[in-house]
């Protein structure tokens, strides 16, 4: 009986083709649950390093010094953790996939974020005068 199931299974194997696409010749399936890659905005990125501390994998790297971010691809598991984490919206999760690489690389981004000043106070003795301006008119 084991002969005539296996033997039923390796026909419709050979007749039915593969079960797997030809990516990237073939372009993979998207839901609206696909996880494809991280997306990272140096704009809006403060150097917190809570990405750092919330990656699984170690794919993501940070010298607050130099202000660079690095993302190892290769490493990344596209779990989502590191978008979660960040509370300022630097990372997002695109659903489309990186092409492949044939190289190993290391993607670098030099933070551009710069905090807004502060405006600045009128001195104590100055709001007075005008206060005291006001009054007598």
């Amino acid at each position: 009986m084991g002969i005539f199931q296996m033997t039923k299974t390796v026909l419709r194997n050979l007749a039915g083709g593969p079960a797997t696409r030809q990516y990237p010749a073939v372009p993979a399936r998207t839901s609206s649950l696909t996880r494809g890659h991280i997306v990272f905005d140096p704009a809006t990125c403060r150097s917190c390093s809570l990405c750092v501390k919330r990656c699984p994998c170690e794919a993501i790297r940070l010298d607050k010094e130099a202000k660079v971010w690095e993302i190892d691809r290769m490493r990344c598991i596209a779990c989502g953790d590191c978008v979660e984490g960040c509370p300022f919206g630097s990372l997002t999760m695109e659903q489309s996939y990186h092409p492949p690489v044939t190289e190993h690389v290391v993607e670098r981004y030099t933070i551009t974020y710069v905090k807004p000043e502060k405006p600045a106070k009128k001195p104590a003795e100055e709001s007075t005068k005008e206060e005291g301006v006001g009054e007598s008119a």
